[in-house]
C-alpha cells in the first residue's frame, strides 16, 4: 500500500513539474486565429473562428486529456494541446461499438461542437446546429 502511494505521489509531483515548468501553455501560444477542421476522410473541411471561442470560452471547456484510468480530465494548466486524432483514433480507442463515436476526430468533434451549439442554441443564443452551417455546399 505504502509503495503504491509513493509511486503514484511520484508520478503526480513529476506531472506537476513538468507543467510548472512548461510555463502556461495557453497565455504564451493561444494558436491560430482561424483554424481548417479536416476529417480523415468523410465531409467538407470546417473554417473555425479559434479566436472567437476563446473570446467566449475557456481552453480546457474543448481541449482535455486522460486521467489515469483513461476517461477525459481537464487539460492540466500549462500541458501541450496535442491535435484530437493524437487520441481519437482507432488504434488509441479501439471499440467493436458501431456507436461508438469516439474513436475518431470527426466523431469527437461532433460530438463536442454539436452539443456545445445545441446547448448554446437552447439557451437562445446564435449557434449553427445545421450540418451545411458548418460544412458548408461549394459554390458553382
Amino acid at each position: 500500500m505504502t509503495r503504491k502511494f509513493l509511486l503514484c505521489a511520484a508520478a503526480l509531483a513529476f506531472v506537476f513539474s513538468m507543467a510548472i515548468g512548461a510555463g502556461s501553455c495557453f497565455a504564451s501560444d493561444p494558436g491560430p486565429a482561424e483554424l481548417t477542421l479536416k476529417a480523415e476522410k468523410g465531409n467538407k473541411p470546417v473554417k473555425f473562428g479559434h479566436k472567437a471561442h476563446q473570446d467566449m470560452y475557456a481552453c480546457a471547456d474543448c481541449h482535455h486529456g486522460k486521467d489515469a484510468d483513461g476517461k477525459q480530465a481537464p487539460l492540466a494548466e500549462g500541458a501541450a494541446i496535442e491535435k484530437c486524432a493524437a487520441c481519437h483514433n482507432a488504434e488509441s480507442m479501439p471499440s467493436d461499438d458501431p456507436k461508438f463515436k469516439l474513436n475518431s476526430f470527426k466523431g469527437a468533434a461532433h460530438e463536442n461542437c454539436k452539443g456545445c451549439h445545441k446547448a448554446a442554441a437552447a439557451e437562445g443564443k446564435a449557434a449553427p446546429t445545421k450540418c451545411a452551417d458548418c460544412h458548408p455546399k461549394k459554390k458553382k
